[in-house]
């Protein structure tokens, strides 16, 4: 490296309002560094040391997408700047690194100052002009998170009343059903005791004992009917039961049926008791029945109730890391699981997954945030009517989740805004504009990962990439 003039200074578009003192101050800690055509000034990533200002030469700035470099400028103009640009900053983890590469694309002079000294020199003879551009800095900063902070907590919020809303259905029904099993098993005492009070013998008894195994069996194997079918065999076994003398059979024909029964069933029941008892042992029958059914319905709305809960471990990532080795198809799974509230049963749910699919390197509570996001957004635009698709699949580098919908579509103009924060086609009230600038951070900030929009009428898709392997974030 060597020095530079004052007068080389001075004529550069930067430094042409600084005094004498001040041109003096950069010749003297200012070097001039030269780069060969194709040589990297900096590189994105590494600590940002250097504030450096082209002599001569061409440059072109860039940035790492997807593991390509993308070219974002190229100049030639004499003074423009790159590198520590805020190294005026208090805040030296605001600036930890440099946020783009400079590579030489002609041989380059670049005048290279120390970014902590450079710092220091601005604060002292911009002392004002710092303290503004900080409180600005800063007070994005700050209002931005919480802004997101609060689009997180409102998301929250429709989740977790969406989440009570879905737990208060299995657990209404398992405890109407637990009250009907009371009543049952009641009834079932009553009619055991009326056939055991000595009018029956022990061979008829057993016989009783065996019939109840093997209705019991016959429903666990029940093949399911159609309403037609169902409402036949109600009127079959009503009339049956009618015949043989059986009151009210009309109440006990649907429970027969749902039980998979049958006219060859009751013709074996009326064979194996006394026509005396008959009436008596159908119905000890049917609430043994009735009580199976009641069970099985308390076992499937405790399974759900466990699934939700599961389903909301999953999607917050309790007690886990938040770093961690994952499959992208629980987050997908547990996201769709919580959201069933918003998806309603006008919108169908289409999983085509990968089941390849490998495992990522990732944060899963943010990706969830993301896959809420879209989903969110999807079901909105579908107004509660129409397909959601959610597709998986990979290649040797990523994992790419394609979510689409059969919405209305977005216009040209609104498909190349949709990432910009506070952007929002919702009324008033009721979208911050955040969610998808949010999404775009987390996948292409956080995950080193992509993510595209297509949009037409009826069919929009929001495809996410996210790289299989280890990314290290510094934002």
């Amino acid at each position: 490296m060597t020095g530079i003039s004052v007068a080389e200074l001075r004529g550069l578009f930067l430094f042409e309002s600084l005094d004498d003192d001040q041109l003096a101050w950069l010749a003297e800690h200012g070097r001039v560094a030269e780069f060969p055509a194709g040589s990297h000034a900096i590189a994105e990533g590494q600590p940002a040391t250097s504030f450096l200002v082209l002599l001569d030469g061409e440059l072109a700035m860039s940035r790492q997408v997807r593991g390509d470099e993308v070219e974002i400028s190229r100049t030639g103009q004499r003074g423009v700047y790159a590198g520590a640009t805020q190294a005026w900053l208090h805040d030296a983890q605001a600036v930890s690194v440099y946020p783009s590469s400079i590579r030489a694309v002609t041989d380059c002079r670049f005048l290279v100052l120390p970014a902590a000294e450079f710092g220091l020199a601005l604060r002292g003879w911009f002392p004002m002009a710092v303290h503004l551009l900080e409180g600005l800095y800063h007070g994005m900063r700050t209002t931005d998170a919480l802004i997101s902070q609060r689009e997180r907590l409102v998301a929250l919020g429709s989740l977790s009343a969406g989440l009570m809303h879905e737990l208060n259905n299995p657990a209404a029904a398992t405890a109407r059903a637990t009250s009907a099993l009371r009543e049952r098993m009641t009834h079932m005492r009553h009619k055991l005791a009326m056939l055991a009070d000595g009018s029956i013998d022990r061979t008829q008894l057993r016989s009783l004992v065996e019939l109840q195994e093997t209705v019991i069996a016959r429903l666990k194997n029940a093949a399911e009917l159609t309403p037609m079918q169902a409402a036949d065999r109600e009127d079959e076994l009503a009339d049956w039961l009618a015949d043989h003398g059986v009151r009210d059979g009309w109440d006990l024909a649907p429970v027969l049926t749902a039980a998979g029964m049958d006219l060859a069933c009751l013709d074996e029941i009326d064979g194996k008791v006394d026509r005396s008892l008959l009436e008596q042992s159908i119905r000890w029958l049917g609430y043994t029945l009735e009580t199976e059914m009641l069970m099985g319905e308390i076992e499937d709305a405790s399974a759900r109730i466990s699934s939700l809960v599961g389903a909301a471990k999953q999607y917050s990532q309790m007690d886990r890391a938040a770093h961690q080795w994952i499959d992208v198809h629980e987050g997908l799974k547990s996201t769709l699981a919580v959201m069933r509230h918003k998806l309603g049963d006008g919108i169908t749910v289409v999983k085509e997954l990968d089941a390849g699919l490998p495992r990522i390197p990732a944060y899963p509570a943010e990706l969830n945030q993301v896959w809420t996001n879209i989903i969110d957004n999807a079901a909105q635009a579908m107004d509660g009517r129409g397909t959601l698709t959610v597709r998986t699949s990979h290649t040797d580098t990523a994992v790419l989740v394609d979510i689409g919908d059969t919405g209305p579509g977005m216009t040209d103009e609104v498909r190349r805004r949709i990432f910009e924060p506070f952007f929002t086609t919702k009324p008033v009230g009721q979208g911050t504009g955040l969610g998808l600038d949010i999404s775009y951070r987390i996948v292409v900030n956080r995950h080193g990962g992509d993510i595209a929009v297509t949009s037409r009428p009826g069919d929009t898709h929001f495809v996410v990439r996210l790289p299989v392997a280890e990314y290290t974030s510094e934002v």
